[in-house]
């Protein structure tokens, strides 16, 4: 694989201006990261349906030499019917790119059960192989949300992957649900390398309370909370990137500067972690990563993100105004009290949340 720094561009929360992006603010954004040295960018079939791989030909592909960069995109196997769909989806993903390969491509945030056996029924492995050897790809990968067991069955039926993509932070480091230890020392154990997701938990390691944030600043006031969540993630080893999902400038420009001349955590500074978290624990926030997927099932487009967002301020800060003022620029129609508890949502909900009984509460809470 092409040499990487530690720091990938993820485009799933890129700055927006009106029913687009802020493109310029985005270019920007890029230029400052390619002119560091930097070059992965990640993007997704489903991201902002679609519109992510379109603005990255917008801000990227059309502005730079192709040999210059690393993009990566998805093939999400929840949204073909038949086997056939998997080619149109890679075709309509480089077509939107604007590219004739994408460096990576991966199987999109896989599971067990129902997900793996559809991957198996449609041939998904042998067409990313089939992909890669007619150029297409150059690399196949796949993003993974489960337990350890699951992860060490798919590698070990399916060896090749050029990376397995994980969501991996601090605070989900020894969570049972999530595993991030535990599914990081599986790839460690297969020799995989690993591209981390979800460093800052959706921004959530960056927006901290009171308290934790307390816990950073005594031990070091200049440096951002984003930074010490990204490099809790690339202090670990066999790490071949850590995507961050920046949606200003001022976040991109801040993870550049402390991850081009990376430190890794001390001794010391894994020590604030460990307070950090334990701090942490005392929330009961709810553990969303406004990935989007519920929103991209749900027949309904409810906010659902957007709405967690709102109950977890009142769970952080324990301002109930507040949240509602946040509730309050949802749109009426995407609203709590709209959903009709299908459970598209939570089939596909990579954090497990159980989004139909919080819906409730938000809907007799904030409504």
């Amino acid at each position: 694989m092409a040499e990487v720094k530690k720091l990938g561009f993820g485009l799933m929360r890129l700055p927006k201006q009106g029913d687009w992006y802020d493109v310029d603010q985005i270019k920007k954004m890029v230029d400052y990261f390619m002119g560091k040295g930097f070059t992965f960018f990640d993007t997704a079939y489903v991201y902002d349906g679609g519109k992510s791989e379109m603005v990255a030909k917008e801000v990227l592909v059309d502005r730079y030499p192709r040999e210059s960069f690393q993009i990566a995109s998805k093939l999400p196997i929840w949204v073909c019917k038949d086997a056939s769909d998997m080619q149109k989806v890679l075709d309509t993903s480089l077509e939107r790119a604007g590219v004739s390969y994408f460096d990576y491509y991966l199987l999109h945030s896989l599971t067990g059960g129902e997900r793996i056996d559809l991957l198996d029924k449609f041939g998904a492995w042998d067409f990313i192989q089939k992909a890669k050897e007619e150029g297409k790809i150059r690399n196949w990968s796949f993003s993974f949300h489960d337990k350890a067991d699951v992860l060490d069955e798919i590698l070990t039926k399916h060896p090749g992957a050029a990376y397995v993509q994980l969501q991996i932070n601090y605070a989900d480091w020894e969570d049972d649900g999530v595993q991030a230890r535990k599914n990081y020392e599986v790839a460690k154990k297969h020799g995989v390398p690993v591209v981390i997701m979800e460093p800052v938990k959706g921004g959530s390691l960056a927006a901290l309370t009171p308290n934790v944030q307390k816990i950073f600043k005594d031990a070091d006031p200049d440096a951002s909370f984003a930074s010490w969540a990204i490099r809790f993630c690339a202090s670990l080893d066999n790490v071949f990137t850590v995507l961050s999902g920046m949606s200003t400038f001022e976040q991109l420009k801040d993870n550049v500067d402390f991850m081009s001349n990376l430190k890794p955590l001390t001794a010391d500074e894994y020590k604030v972690i460990d307070r950090a978290v334990e701090e942490l624990k005392k929330a009961d926030t709810i553990p969303c990563t406004k990935c989007g997927y519920c929103v991209e099932a749900c027949p309904l487009d409810i906010a659902t993100p957007s709405i967690f967002a709102a109950m977890n301020f009142e769970r952080q800060y324990g301002h109930l105004d507040g949240a509602k003022r946040q509730y309050g620029f949802i749109n009426a129609d995407r609203r709590a009290d709209k959903c009709v508890e299908c459970g598209a949502c939570e089939g596909v909900c990579p954090q497990h949340i159980k989004v139909r009984d919080l819906l409730k509460q938000a809907a007799e809470r904030l409504g």
